[in-house]
């Protein structure tokens, strides 16, 4: 048994999306042939929203090694509230100890918390020990030197600046890449030859269906009350500027459809969770762009994210789930599996390069809308015609396609990938 040490900042209760492939991974690591022990930081010292849980879905025999984080109390003071960097020094010292007490095979970094990633290059060099990243968003991210300042986030240029820094200090060394999209990997291995030859992988998330039965089993409730005499067309994720384009076509072709179709003036959509800031702070970017069409109120947006198991029983509720895309060709919509496993009609807009066009129209999993194509408004607007016409009726999904997306297949993949990094760490 191979053994592996994955450096995850966020982990349950923690409410946070980058967690959740090691989360879902974590029941299956074993019968590959791989033993996990998750470094982590305590949840007390995260400014997240908290599920307990998804306590219940970590197996029990999974060590776990918390530490604590500088608290923000002080180091906003100083600018600064990244939890990689809060924690750094902690998850470096028990890191240490773990790496020196028992011999580790590899170390595994999956996270957005980039700034903990470093420790793979500084551990690699103390303890010869290989490291993997996985990417499931851009580390150094360029798109936002191309917008305005005001769409650009707070204090983007220190951040810009110091992600810079960071990732060209830790990218040379790495020793295997992970991505949930195949831009990313060639966007580095671009930007560093001296990784061109590494191995790499793109696995998008995988999908739960374990959490499903859960949720079955359970009498979640939600704080967000759905209004059962429309037709709630249901987004859960994050906003942003980015996702402009794919909402204007959303938008406008709803706005193009009111005065052709009844039906559609009982149509509700809601944008849930759309902001990353602590409950109450969040500034919505998707309502404003429904105002703009004069349909606001339509449109509900609530920035405030919801606990992950409420989450599902949302999507379960919805009469259509909607995905919008992002502007850059490389954005994949990680939680496009639990919006495909809860078995509603499924309208995505999105880039053409997008992998999530690809992934949907091979399982027939729902309808797919280009956002850079000319024809996008009229192609959105037949395709919420054709679901209304269809309703309740969810599409015929090809589950026979969809197991290698499952959960326990992405695992085996990790580690095959885990194997093959290990071998060619081993012979260079």
């Amino acid at each position: 048994m191979k053994r592996v040490l994955i450096v995850s900042p966020h982990f349950p209760p923690v409410n946070a999306a980058d967690m959740h492939r090691v989360r879902q991974s974590l029941p299956y690591f074993e019968q590959f042939g791989w033993e996990p022990t998750v470094l982590c930081v305590d949840p007390n010292y995260v400014e997240m929203a908290k599920d307990d849980m998804l306590l219940e879905s970590i197996p029990k025999d999974i060590k776990v090694h918390m530490v604590n984080a500088f608290s923000t109390t002080y180091t906003r003071k100083l600018g600064l509230g990244n939890l990689g960097l809060r924690a750094f020094l902690q998850l470096f010292k028990v890191g240490n100890s773990l790496l020196k007490a028992d011999p580790f095979d590899l170390v595994y970094f999956s996270t957005t918390m980039f700034a903990s990633m470093p420790l793979g290059r500084i551990w690699k060099k103390k303890f010869k020990v290989p490291f993997i990243i996985d990417m499931q968003d851009p580390w150094r991210n360029d798109y936002y030197l191309t917008v305005p300042k005001e769409e650009q986030p707070p204090k983007f240029w220190f951040a810009y600046n110091l992600d810079k820094y960071l990732e060209r200090f830790t990218m040379p060394k790495v020793d295997g890449l992970i991505a949930v999209s195949s831009g990313y990997i060639d966007m580095l291995k671009s930007r560093y030859p001296k990784i061109k030859n590494i191995p790499s992988k793109t696995l998008t998330f995988g999908a739960a269906v374990k959490d499903f039965e859960f949720i079955n089993s359970k009498a979640i409730s939600s704080s967000v009350v759905l209004d059962q005499h429309k037709t709630n067309f249901i987004y859960i994720g994050r906003g942003g500027h980015d996702m402009a384009k794919s909402l204007r076509v959303i938008f406008e072709a709803f706005k193009n459809s009111l005065d052709k179709n009844d039906h559609f003036k009982q149509f509700k959509f809601w944008f849930i969770g759309t902001s990353y800031a602590p409950d109450g702070q969040g500034q919505q970017t998707i309502k404003p762009i429904a105002e703009q069409f004069g349909i606001g109120n339509y449109v509900e947006e609530i920035t405030d994210r919801k606990p992950y198991f409420e989450v599902l029983t949302l999507l379960k509720a919805a009469d259509v789930i909607v995905i919008p895309g992002s502007e850059d060709a490389n954005y994949t919509a990680s939680k496009l599996y639990p919006n495909i496993l809860a078995k509603k009609p499924l309208l995505c807009v999105f880039h053409s390069n997008s992998s999530v066009v690809r992934i949907v129209k091979d399982l027939n999993a729902g309808e797919v809308v280009l956002f850079d194509e000319k024809s996008a408004v009229e192609k959105c607007l037949e395709n919420m015609e054709k679901i209304v016409t269809q309703l309740p009726n969810a599409p015929d999904t090809n589950w026979e396609k969809f197991q290698p997306f499952t959960a326990e297949a992405m695992t085996k993949v990790q580690c095959d990938f885990f194997n093959q990094v290990l071998k060619s760490y081993q012979a260079s």
